[in-house]
């Protein structure tokens, strides 16, 4: 399962960030696929990206100086979210694919219980209605435009997908580099160093893309069930998930991921995934129910 699901992720990111000729100048691609937006948290600065971020894009129009909502971009996450939940973060995110390798590295210390982990995973919640929503829309400047202030401030794929490759392939951007440039290579840095012992932290406890899609878990098309009959409480589905989840209490919970290696372990069939259509047809046949 591991290895079909890093095979998708590099499959995805390499799509959607195929631009060569950007790596080598130092640029940015500026054509028409540019104003569509890719599922997953992917730079818009990126020299490969030739598509946009939905985050990125959602500030750019909400900081803009004639406010308005960008009804596009909300309709596109609802619906990538209504389809599958935080399935995109799983199997097609490219920053979730960083976070999956650095966690494979060989470092012996890994922290499995994160002290305070269920307070820790609100704060992507604040960092989406603060930085995401409020921010670029209230926080203006003279001439009444917004900052992006997650992609600004926060986003470590910002600097690992744009910020590092531009300044090393374009002179104009390492005579500008400052302060900003600095705290966002800190911020990276301390994502890497956490992402080593800690499975996906940025997923976990910051990531605003992350928070809109878990708000959809429960409800997508694409959810996992759970029947109790069938369970033995082996506890084989919470020892294989690297966010401690317990499957069989919290089964679509806003934190799953969605990488399947909890239906995998499970030998009785207690635990599977599929589309909401057929799952209810299973159910009727067999009795039993998604929670």
């Amino acid at each position: 399962m591991d290895k079909k699901r890093t095979a998708v992720q590099a499959i995805f990111t390499i799509l959607t960030n195929g631009y060569l000729k950007g790596f080598v100048n130092g640029s940015i691609y500026q054509g028409v696929s540019k104003s569509v937006c890719v599922p997953g948290l992917s730079c818009y600065s990126c020299p490969g990206a030739l598509c946009s971020c939905p985050v990125g894009a959602y500030q750019a129009v909400a900081g803009s100086r004639n406010f308005s909502v960008p009804l596009y971009i909300v309709g596109f996450l609802a619906l990538v979210g209504g389809v599958g939940g935080r399935f995109v973060c799983g199997w097609l995110c490219p920053f979730g694919l960083f976070e999956d390798l650095l966690y494979k590295l060989p470092i012996k210390h890994k922290i499995n219980e994160v002290k305070g982990d269920r307070q820790l995973k609100y704060i992507k919640y604040f960092v989406l209605f603060v930085f995401v929503l409020v921010l670029p829309a209230f926080a203006t400047g003279e001439f009444g435009q917004g900052d992006p202030w997650f992609c600004k401030y926060i986003c470590p794929s910002g600097m690992l997908m744009a910020g590092l490759p531009l300044a090393a392939a374009n002179k104009g951007v390492r005579g500008a580099i400052g302060l900003l440039f600095a705290w966002k290579a800190a911020v990276l840095a301390a994502v890497v160093l956490l992402s080593t012992a800690i499975y996906r932290p940025f997923c976990r406890y910051i990531c605003p893309l992350g928070a809109v899609y878990g708000l959809f878990n429960g409800i997508s098309l694409y959810r996992h069930s759970f029947d109790a009959k069938l369970c033995e409480g082996c506890g084989s589905c919470q020892s294989v998930c690297k966010l401690r989840i317990k499957a069989n209490e919290e089964i679509n919970c806003a934190d799953c991921i969605r990488c399947g290696k909890c239906l995998k372990s499970c030998r009785t069939g207690a635990l599977s995934g599929g589309l909401r259509k057929a799952e209810n047809e299973k159910e009727e046949k067999n009795g039993l129910h998604i929670l």
